[in-house]
């Protein structure tokens, strides 16, 4: 079970107190976009084993979004952080790396 902690409100909690809304740092297209790009927006997903980015709303608590990155396959959450925040936090990509030489941010388009 993960364990989540609102960057918002700071409640810690279950992940059963969130709803989990897919992946993190990508390119939205909406009205206008071409149907290659909404293709790719709908259904290119990282999908990534070990560390991963992704959005989460705090359903019990203030409703608000937010951004978890963790590893998928020990559960292990690095830190939670703004919706609003086009890249992770140097704080975050720090303690990922030192957990997991050689890792390295990249950026999404």
């Amino acid at each position: 079970m993960l364990i989540l902690t609102c960057p918002y409100c700071g409640v810690t909690a279950e992940e059963t107190e969130f709803h989990a809304g897919g992946e993190a740092h990508i390119k939205r297209f909406g009205p206008g976009s071409d149907d290659t790009q909404f293709h790719g927006y709908l259904f290119a997903k990282e999908n990534a084993k070990g560390v991963h980015f992704e959005r989460w709303r705090h359903n019990n608590g203030c409703g608000k979004w937010f951004h978890a990155a963790r590893c998928t396959t020990t559960l292990e959450v690095f830190g939670t952080y703004s919706a609003q925040t086009t890249e992770p936090p140097k704080d975050i990509r720090d303690k990922i790396t030192a957990k997991r030489p050689g890792w390295r941010w990249r950026e999404f388009a």
